[in-house]
């Protein structure tokens, strides 16, 4: 005869409180993972903005010589 295998309500209780943590800690999980890449590409976009306003300023203090040299 195969034993019965039902959970009392306490352990029911049990198993889903456990399960809206997990739930909870997944989603902490994914939250975090999210601004960490948001971060990082914000700095990684102001980084290579900030670069290209570099190498323009550099071709224009470069060209400017040449165009007043020529005149």
């Amino acid at each position: 005869m195969p034993m019965s295998n039902y959970l009392t309500p306490e352990q029911l209780a049990a198993r889903n409180k456990r399960s809206l943590w997990i739930a909870l800690g997944l989603v902490a999980f994914i939250v975090l993972i999210f601004l960490t890449t948001f971060t990082r590409m914000q700095a990684n976009l102001a980084a290579r903005t900030a670069q290209e306003h570099a190498v323009v300023a550099a071709s224009e203090r470069h060209a400017a010589p040449a165009t007043e040299a020529s005149n």
